[in-house]
């Protein structure tokens, strides 16, 4: 299992934790999206966060949705994610192109801007629950935790990073969160405080070697770690060419006509794997005789 999440728990209870390794599936959305670096470290980032925020749903048709909207020349994220660790996304504006922030790193900060985090999450209710956020630095791993404690009164520390190879493909990418729960004492809450205060990135973590249980053993090894449960993470795109039919018919008989009239085949492009599909006179000629 080369990318995977780690859910855990530590201090009898009172605090819940996920670490995660997502270099693979980081570096195939770099290469089917053809991000730029600062493009692939906001991507990176957010699509490591929805897939350990996934697993923390019970449902198993449950899902997330992570939005991210700016005004920055990034412009925007979308990530969905599942139970599983299956997760997808994409950027907005995918080549852009900035230089290093002050401390010598890619500028997500910068590429977002000023904006909103929105997360949704679908768990079979009549509505979706939408909670809303406004980006405090646009680096996401802050966002997330400024989310956490506003809009769901969890307590979180949130930690995500992405490190690049020199020919800009993806060397590390990871990232973990750890929760306390209601309950919590004061002397587990100054204790992990102090504790959090003490770690290196995230990236230069992985970048060493360290596994996402050896992080949260770094972590929480004196908090009396028990490792619950171990998930592989992948970006899966569950669109086919049937599912792009059945939205090409629904949007009417008018349209259709309209698009055979125009005497051209139609391409239609998957926004979260970039996959195209193409689909003929003759198939859209068909559509009609289904409706």
């Amino acid at each position: 299992m080369s990318d995977y999440i780690i859910r855990a728990t530590a201090a009898g209870g009172q605090i819940r934790a996920f670490a995660a390794t997502t270099k693979d599936l980081v570096e195939y959305a770099r290469s089917v999206h053809n991000t730029s670096p600062v493009a692939t470290a906001a991507l990176g980032r957010l699509l490591t966060a929805g897939a350990m925020m996934g697993v923390m749903m019970k449902g198993e048709k449950d899902i997330l949705t992570l939005k991210i909207q700016g005004d920055g020349p990034i412009e925007g994220l979308t990530v969905t994610a599942d139970s599983g660790g299956n997760v997808k996304g994409y950027v907005f504006n995918p080549s852009v192109m900035l230089p290093p922030n002050a401390q010598g790193k890619l500028d997500v900060g910068g590429a977002l801007g000023v904006g909103v985090l929105s997360v949704i999450k679908d768990i079979g209710l009549k509505e979706p629950y939408v909670g809303q956020t406004i980006l405090v630095t646009g680096e996401i791993a802050e966002d997330l935790t400024y989310y956490y404690a506003t809009s769901e009164q969890t307590p979180s520390s949130v930690a995500l990073g992405v490190l690049m190879n020199r020919d800009n493909t993806v060397k590390q990418a990871g990232g973990f969160m750890i929760q306390l729960l209601p309950g919590a004492s004061e002397e587990a809450i100054s204790a992990l405080e102090k504790k959090l205060g003490e770690i290196q990135s995230v990236t230069s973590m992985l970048d060493k070697g360290k596994t996402p249980e050896m992080i949260l053993e770094y972590i929480l090894g004196d908090f009396g770690l028990e490792i619950n449960e171990k998930l592989p993470a992948n970006f899966y795109c569950n669109c086919t060419r049937e599912r792009v039919e059945k939205a090409l018919i629904s949007i009417g008989e008018k349209e259709i006509k309209d698009m055979i009239q125009d005497g051209k085949p139609i391409e239609v492009n998957c926004h979260f794997c970039n996959k195209n599909y193409t689909f003929s006179i003759e198939d859209l000629k068909g559509f009609l005789k289904n409706q």
